[in-house]
Parts: structure tokens; sequence; C-alpha cells
């Protein structure tokens, strides 16, 4: 993005139009400059294991209780409507269509986007960025294309890690705690799953990864000056990504749901 660009996104004032616009600029310059040449393989992997380290722990902890919550209450609901054997499907299908996705991209968002943004921030009030543009070096290959796609890769596999990890303490709590049969909930969620779901899980991890890195390096490019514009911008871009990952989801959802028959029993 061009510094007379920067400073206009950066000045006082302006509207939110204009910065949705130039979020999709970056994102588009950010899409061009995947394909190029040389891929900056260390700094993906530098930046991969970074989002990991922060990343997998909280997540590990955090679908537990959520596959709890979930498992918890749709146990009662389904004991009140007398579909006891319907439990397993429904808290599993909840699990890996909404939860696992919306809780790995928080907290790639939450823990590695906002490191990103303090990082990118701070390189741009010391002036690295303008540097690397005089030197003829993109920023945007250089140093966010390698965090968009570790953001993109890290989610991908925490996805996969947070589905597991919440169905078991969906399966844990339902059976030892509400007396759920192993059998039944096993068998409801074989009958009414399907390959689909476990792709919709898969394609939103990815997309919200993109979402989380791309608004992190946005933020960060355009601090409004000093330290306290930098920690100002993380900020900003935590909430932005998490109003952005509720509205694609929303999104993403309605679609499937009209364009993927549900499994019949």
């Amino acid at each position: 993005m061009s510094r007379a660009l920067d400073a206009r996104v950066a000045a006082p004032g302006s509207g939110a139009l204009r910065q949705v616009g130039n979020l999709a600029l970056l994102a588009g310059e950010v899409l061009r400059a995947l394909p190029r040449r040389p891929f900056q393989a260390r700094e993906f992997v530098h930046q991969a294991w970074f989002f990991a380290a922060v990343t997998i722990v909280p997540t590990a902890f955090v679908a537990i209780p959520f596959g709890a919550v979930i498992s918890l209450q749709l146990g009662s609901l389904t004991q009140q409507i007398g579909a006891q054997s319907f439990t397993g499907a429904a808290s599993a299908l909840a699990i890996l269509q909404q939860a696992g996705p919306l809780v790995t991209a928080l907290l790639v968002a939450g823990a590695g986007g906002s490191a990103v943004c303090a990082d990118i921030g701070a390189r741009t009030i010391r002036e690295e960025i303008d540097a690397m543009e005089v030197l003829g070096v993109s920023p945007v290959h250089r140093l966010i294309v390698p965090r968009v796609l570790a953001a993109m890769f890290v989610s991908l596999l925490l996805n996969g890690l947070v589905s597991s990890v919440g169905v078991a303490g969906g399966y844990f709590f339902n059976v030892i705690m509400q007396g759920g049969t192993p059998g039944a909930y096993l068998a409801s969620f074989n009958a009414l799953a399907q390959l689909p779901d476990l792709y919709l899980s898969e394609i939103k991890a990815l997309i919200y990864g993109f979402i989380a890195g791309i608004v992190a390096a946005y933020r960060g490019l355009h601090p409004a000056g000093g330290p306290k514009g930098v920690g100002d911008a993380v900020n900003q871009a935590v909430v932005i990504t998490f109003l952005l990952l509720f509205l694609v989801n929303v999104v993403l959802t309605a679609l499937y749901l009209q364009l993927v028959p549900a499994k019949a029993m």
C-alpha cells in the first residue's frame, strides 16, 4: 500500500466505509502476493510456530468447557422433549460446525493476532515499513503474507484439536453426569453427521484465520502514532476481528444450510 494511502487511512475522521475499502485492498494485495517468489518459508515457519505456541494450550483448555456446556444444555433439553437419543448428534454437530472454528479463531486472533498487530505496528512507528518500501522490498510480501498464511495454517490444525477435545468432553459429561447411553450418543452422531460438516468446519477455520491475520496486519500498518497508538491498534484489531468473525459465521452457516441437504436418519 502506498504511503499516501496510509496517511489518508490513518488520518482522524476517516470514514468507516473507507476503512473497510482499504482493508479489502490489503486483502487483495495479500492474495496477489501469495504466488510471488521467493516464498518466505523461514518466516512462515517461525510465525506458525509462534501462533501454535501461544494458542495450543489455551485452545485445548477452552474446548473442554465449550463441549461440556453444549452437551449439558442440549442433554437437558432433549430429556425434556424425550429425544435423548439425539443428544450426541446435536452436541457433536454444534461443536464441529460452530464452536470449533469460532473458538479457534477467537484464540488465534486474541493471542496471535494481537502480537502480529503489535509487531507490525512497532515496525511502522519506527519507520521500518517506509525503509522497506524505499529499498524496493514489499512489506506485504515480506511481512504480511507469511503471517496470514501462518494464521490460516494454525487455525486449520487447532480446529481439529478443538473439535476432537470438544466432542470427547461432550461425550464424557453427557454419559457421566447426565446418565446418557454411550451407544446412543455415538450412534446418533454417526447417523446424522456427514463429511460436508467436516469440510464446512475446516473452510471456516481457514477463512477465520485469514480474517484474523489481515485485520491484525492492517491495524498494525496504521497506528495512530507512538506506543499508545500501537496499543490502541491492537485493541481495535481484536474487536474488529471478533465482529467480522461472527458476521461471516452467520453468512457461511446460512449458505451451508441452504446448499447442503441435511442427512436423513
